[in-house]
C-alpha cells in the first residue's frame, strides 16, 4: 500500500456535479484537494438529469421562493460562465382545461420572470397555439399556451469542466478510485483508496473529508461515523426516454399532467426528442437503476395526450435513469420533496471535520460549493474570498459571452471543418477547441478517422485532459455520440482505447523503455 507523502486539505468522495464543483472552488482558493470517484466522472445522477439549467417553475407551487430565486440567479451566472455549453431555450407550456387555470400560470410566470433579477433572457408571454409554430405539433384541442425562458446544458460535460478547472488549480482528480475506508483523528482523516481498475491501494491524509457521494451519501456516512446522528434521505428515481424527433423547431414543451406533475419534451441531439422525467421513491442499489415499464407508459401517455404524432414503447431509441439523494422533509409524495440542498458539517468532539452533501440540483451546484467552503472556513482557517461567481469555466472565455460571434470567427479560422463537426467541437470545448485542433489545416491532420466525426486527435484530447478511459466515457458522457454512431464505429472506438491502455500499461512496467 502506498502512502501519500503530502497531506491534503480536502479529500472529496464523489465525482458528480457537487463534488467537482467543490473541488474547483476549494482549489481556486489555494487548498490542496484530492477528488476520488469510484467510476467515471458523472457516471450516475449527474448525467441522468433533464439537461436543464432552470429556476424550477413548479417549485413555486410548494412556496419554495428562496430556492427558485437562488436557482434563477445561478442560471444567469452559469450562462455567462459557459456560453458554449449552456444555451438559452424557449419553453412552451400549453394550458389544459381542468388543470391549473390560466390566471395561475400567468401569476407563476410573472414571479418566475422577476424573482431572480433576470437580465440575459427574454420574459414570458401568452401565445395562441393556432398561429404559433409550436402549436403545429400539438393536438388541436390545445389552444392557448405560455412561452418563457430557461437554459439547456450538457450535464455530464458540466461536471467534466468543473473537474478540469479544479485540476488546473492544482487539484488531483482520481477516477475509477473508490474510498474503501477512512479513519478519523483529531486533526486529520486517513483515507484508504483503491483503484477499481488495477486494484492498487493507497492512503491519503486530509484535514477534512467531504462526502459528496450522491445516492451513496447515507451509506458512506454510516460507514464513516456509525454512531453519529444522520440526516434522513429519500432516494427518488427519475427516468427519461429518447424518441425520434417529434417536432422540427427549437422550442421545448412543458406538459401538465392530471397528477399535477410536469413533463418536459426537449429537442435533443438534432434528430431526437427527450421526454422526462418521472419521479418515484427508489429502494435498492443506486448503481443498478433502470426505467420500469410503468415509467415508460407514463411518459409515452403524457406525450400522446399532447402531440399529434403518437409514440409507442417500441419506438424508444434510448432510456436513462438516475437516483437523486433528496433531503427527506417528510413530504407525502416524491415530487413534493424539496430540491434544495442540506449541508451537514460534523466537527464535534474535537475531531477532523466531515461535510456531507444532501440533495441539490445541477443549477445550484456552484452556490452549494461556495456555501460548503464557507462552512469549512472556520475549522480549516480558509481566508480566501469567494471567486467562482465571476469566473468562466474552461472554454467559456469568450468576449461578452457571445458564442455566436465567436463561432463566426472559428468558422473563418478552421474552414476545413465540416459545419456539423465545427459546431460539435465549439459546443463541447468552446475556446479550448484550439488546443484540440492545434495547427491542423485539414481533416487528415486530426488523426485516425473512426467514423461519425470521431478523430484520433479528439480521443487523445479526451484521454489526456478529460479522464476518458473507455468508449462509453466518450459516447455517453464526454459526448452524446452514442445516439448516432454505427456498431462498426463503436467497435473501432473500443479497439482504440484498448490499444492505448495496453500501451500505457506496458510503458509503466519496470524496465520499459
Amino acid at each position: 500500500m502506498t502512502i501519500e507523502n503530502s497531506p491534503y486539505d480536502l479529500v472529496i468522495v464523489g465525482g458528480g456535479i457537487n463534488g467537482a464543483g467543490i473541488a474547483r472552488d476549494a482549489a481556486g482558493r489555494g487548498l490542496k484537494v484530492l477528488l476520488c470517484e469510484q467510476d467515471d466522472l458523472a457516471s450516475h445522477t449527474s448525467s441522468a438529469s433533464t439537461k436543464l439549467v432552470h429556476g424550477g417553475l413548479r417549485y413555486l407551487e410548494h412556496y419554495a421562493f428562496g430556492l427558485v430565486r437562488k436557482a434563477l440567479r445561478e442560471r444567469e451566472v452559469l450562462l455567462r460562465a459557459a456560453p458554449h455549453l449552456i444555451r438559452p431555450m424557449r419553453f412552451v407550456m400549453p394550458h389544459s382545461k381542468g388543470l391549473r387555470p390560466r390566471w395561475m400560470l400567468r401569476a407563476g410566470l410573472f414571479l418566475y420572470d422577476h424573482l431572480g433579477g433576470r437580465k440575459l433572457l427574454p420574459g414570458s408571454h401568452g401565445i395562441n397555439l393556432r398561429s404559433h409554430i409550436a402549436g403545429d405539433a400539438l393536438q388541436r384541442h390545445l389552444l392557448h399556451a405560455y412561452e418563457y425562458s430557461d437554459c439547456w446544458v450538457d450535464d455530464a460535460r458540466l461536471v467534466v469542466l468543473n473537474a478540469r478547472a479544479a485540476a488546473e488549480q492544482g487539484a488531483r482528480i482520481m477516477t475509477r478510485t473508490a474510498c474503501v475506508a477512512a479513519d478519523r483523528g483529531t486533526t486529520h482523516w486517513t483515507v484508504h483508496l483503491r483503484s477499481t481498475v488495477s486494484g492498487r491501494e493507497f492512503t491519503a491524509t486530509a484535514r477534512a473529508l467531504v462526502n459528496a457521494a450522491g445516492p451513496w451519501v447515507s451509506r458512506l456516512l454510516a460507514e464513516l461515523t456509525p454512531a453519529s446522528h444522520r440526516r434522513p434521505v429519500r432516494l427518488v428515481k427519475g427516468s427519461h426516454v429518447v424518441v425520434p424527433r417529434l417536432f422540427a423547431h427549437d422550442y421545448a414543451y412543458v406538459f401538465q399532467n392530471p397528477d399535477r406533475r410536469i413533463v418536459f419534451a426537449i429537442p435533443y441531439e438534432g434528430d431526437y426528442t427527450l421526454i422526462g422525467t418521472t419521479e418515484e421513491t427508489f429502494e435498492g442499489d443506486p448503481g443498478d437503476v433502470d426505467i420500469s415499464e410503468a415509467e415508460i407508459a407514463y411518459l409515452c401517455d403524457t406525450a400522446n395526450r399532447h402531440f399529434t404524432q403518437q409514440i409507442a414503447p417500441a419506438e424508444l431509441v434510448w432510456t436513462f435513469s438516475g437516483v437523486r439523494p433528496l433531503y427527506d422533509d417528510a413530504a407525502e409524495n416524491a415530487s413534493a420533496v424539496t430540491r434544495d440542498y442540506v449541508l451537514d458539517l460534523d466537527s464535534s468532539g474535537g475531531q477532523a471535520p466531515l461535510l456531507s452533501i444532501f440533495g441539490g440540483k445541477i443549477t445550484t451546484y456552484r452556490k452549494l460549493a461556495e456555501e460548503s467552503i464557507a462552512l469549512l472556513s472556520k475549522p480549516l482557517g480558509i481566508t480566501a474570498a469567494n471567486w467562482t461567481a465571476a469566473a468562466t469555466l474552461p472554454g467559456g472565455d469568450m468576449a461578452n459571452a457571445d458564442f455566436n460571434r465567436w463561432m463566426t470567427a472559428m468558422a473563418r479560422t478552421y474552414p476545413f471543418l465540416p459545419e456539423p463537426l465545427l459546431h460539435q467541437y465549439a459546443h463541447r470545448y468552446g475556446t479550448r477547441m484550439t488546443a484540440l485542433l492545434g495547427s491542423a489545416t485539414s481533416l487528415q491532420d486530426l488523426g485516425e478517422d473512426l467514423g461519425s466525426g470521431i478523430h484520433g486527435a479528439e480521443l487523445a484530447h479526451l484521454m489526456e485532459h478529460e479522464w476518458a478511459l473507455t468508449a462509453n466515457d466518450v459516447l455517453w458522457r464526454r459526448t452524446k455520440l452514442g445516439l448516432h454512431v454505427s456498431a462498426d464505429t463503436r467497435r473501432r472506438l473500443s479497439d482504440w482505447f484498448d490499444r492505448k491502455t495496453a500501451s500505457a500499461t506496458a510503458a509503466a512496467k519496470p524496465g520499459s523503455p
